[in-house]
């Protein structure tokens, strides 16, 4: 199964100056759908819709992950509109819906997920190892680390979503 190792920081505000000075350089603007199909302590199942903002392209993945924490399992694969549909379909859920920029910012790749239907916005970074991750200076802009914050968690949040749907 492969690693997921990464870090997360509650974003304080778009960096917008960042885009404009051409410090932060946009790579790919996708909406993302999330449905959890079953949550299980450390353990997930989700699904995704992802529509590239540029392309139009729809792409749907089906994801599971296992852990807690900055290094977790992960197992995702792309699957059908279709499959995708029936699995919505079965579950009757509110997807939690974002926006992801993919960017670079000296030399880091960072996913900044803009939430709709909540006023959140968080940035990620992925590394290769513990080690990167742990001794990775992040710079005030980032905003405070919650990578181990559970309240700040994709499935934390679309649960309550659903309490609220």
């Amino acid at each position: 199964m492969a690693l997921e190792i990464e870090r997360k920081f509650l974003l304080p505000e778009y960096p917008e100056r960042l885009l404009e000075a051409g410090e932060l350089k946009i790579l790919t603007r996708q909406t993302m759908e999330q449905t959890y199909l079953a949550i299980d302590g450390a353990q997930e199942l989700r699904v995704r819709k992802i529509t590239d903002l540029d392309t139009g392209e729809i792409t749907y993945t089906h994801t599971f992950k296992d852990g807690k924490g900055i290094s977790r399992e992960e197992v995702e694969y792309s699957i059908s509109a279709g499959l995708y549909d029936q699995m919505i379909e079965a579950v009757q859920a509110v997807p939690l819906i974002k926006t992801r920029l993919t960017g670079i910012w000296n030399g880091v790749t960072v996913e900044i997920d803009s939430y709709t239907q909540l006023e959140l916005a968080v940035l990620e970074v992925e590394f290769e190892s513990l080690e990167e991750a742990e001794s990775f200076e992040a710079p005030a802009w980032f905003g405070k680390d919650v990578s181990v914050e559970r309240q700040y968690s994709n499935k934390t949040v679309w649960k309550e979503l659903q309490a609220k749907g």
